[in-house]
């Protein structure tokens, strides 16, 4: 059976249906799913019974997966280190009580890209629901290449040369969490055009979202109120839908031409078991054994938002 493909916006996300992600995919099937993602940015899955076997297998059709951060002394929930936890659940499956954790998480409800922070970026994300709360807890997501295709002309022309200076510990901040700007300027900053051309469409995009510190060459008052201005014009409702999750729902998006952010719920009241896998960008299908670059990044997390060592202390 062919892909079906029913679109949420005019130029952005779609429903998609018709292929078994449960099982291995041809070449021909494989090109049907990156076509729809180069079309549309974003697809959703319903009902995919998918396993954790089956959501890491399915992810190496389109490059390296990432891995989680190893450290000594951790214990994982999850069985495959390919599989991010995106979760509120403790190593043992409970609602977590660390502090470090849920001020971690409280920055992926602002409006970020997948990996903005690293040197070299995540293309896709591909996030699958095992457990969902009762209300709220959706994902909204955001066009940034019609974003950009909108923009005046002067503002693109303005925009073509600037680099944006990206932080992870910098959304941690903007989150509420208490890190002091000499702790982020001390730390591991990435440097990516705010303006790139989606490889897969052709169009050009913008590349900005909370990660997002500082415009190079900017002053930093000035540039950061631009790097507002931009998500506010992102993240208008003309360029926005929302998904609202139910079990065995997967979710791909193209961080290289989209924003999302995770909406609100009871944190502490209701389980929310998610877990991604990111793609790196520029990989080709089935890499093995790049750089860990994410184990080095979180080998120095500052204590407020440090969710692996509060695991090695036992808190």
């Amino acid at each position: 059976m062919p892909l079906q493909v029913d679109p949420i916006l005019p130029r952005f996300g779609a429903y998609c249906s018709g292929l078994d992600l449960t099982r291995k995919l041809s070449p021909e099937e494989v090109k049907q799913v990156t076509d729809a993602m180069d079309t549309w940015g974003v697809t959703v899955w319903r009902d995919t019974g998918m396993s954790d076997a089956d959501h890491v297998e399915f992810s190496r059709n389109f490059g390296y997966l990432e891995r989680v951060p190893a450290r000594e002394g951790i214990k994982y929930r999850l069985p495959f280190r390919e599989l991010f936890d995106a979760s509120n659940l403790n190593p043992e499956g409970e609602i977590t009580q660390d502090p470090a954790a849920i001020q971690y998480r409280k920055g992926d409800r602002l409006w970020h890209t997948d990996s903005a922070f690293m040197e070299m970026r995540t293309s896709y994300s591909l996030l699958l629901a095992h457990s969902v709360p009762p209300e709220g807890g959706e994902t909204w997501f955001a066009d940034t290449r019609s974003a950009y295709d909108d923009l005046p002309q002067d503002m693109k022309d303005f925009l073509e040369d600037k680099v944006g200076i990206n932080s992870l510990w910098w959304s941690r901040k903007l989150a509420g969490a208490d890190i002091p700007d000499e702790e982020i300027d001390a730390r591991f900053k990435a440097r990516h055009p705010l303006v790139h051309v989606h490889k897969g469409s052709g169009r050009k995009s913008l590349f900005i979202a909370a990660h997002t510190m500082d415009i190079e060459g900017m002053d930093k008052a000035e540039g950061r109120a631009m790097i507002r201005q931009l998500i506010e014009h992102c993240t208008q409702p003309q360029y926005v839908f929302s998904h609202s999750w139910q079990v065995g729902d997967m979710v791909i998006w193209d961080n290289l031409c989209s924003m999302h952010r995770g909406g609100e719920y009871a944190y502490d009241k209701y389980k929310r078991d998610m877990r991604r896998t990111t793609v790196r960008e520029g990989t080709e299908p089935h890499t093995q054994d790049l750089d860990d670059q994410f184990s080095v990044l979180f080998s120095n997390s500052p204590k407020v938002v440090d969710i692996q060592g509060a695991r090695v202390a036992g808190r």
